[in-house]
């Protein structure tokens, strides 16, 4: 007796819906990438990203996007999400109000 074996295929997308898709990821990570910088030379707040962030930074780690900010390393970084109750692998969009305000709070100080 032999088990049927299925095989299970993702739905076949058109050559617009792929290039369409490569477009939008390539637009997220340059701005992304720009978001980084600005972190970085201080011109914008991470306080302000975490409070109400962008569309493009929904998916984000937020582990990548606090090291962005200077004087934050990968260990510091996962000090102030151990502090919070904030697993390394979550993302910006899946924070609860209760992670988005204590991370934002510690953050001020």
């Amino acid at each position: 007796m032999q088990a049927s074996r299925t095989q299970v295929q993702a739905p076949l997308r058109s050559l617009d819906q792929r290039m369409d898709a490569l477009r939008r990821a390539n637009e997220i990570r340059v701005r992304r990438a720009q978001l980084k910088k600005d972190l970085k030379a201080g011109s914008m707040r991470i306080e302000q990203i975490l409070s109400d962030p962008p569309e493009y930074v929904e998916t984000a780690k937020v582990v990548d996007i606090l090291m962005a900010v200077p004087k934050f390393g990968r260990v510091k970084a996962a000090r102030f999400l151990n502090q919070c109750r904030i697993s390394q692998s979550k993302t910006v969009g899946g924070l609860s109000e209760r992670q988005r305000a204590e991370l934002v709070s510690l953050l001020r100080r």
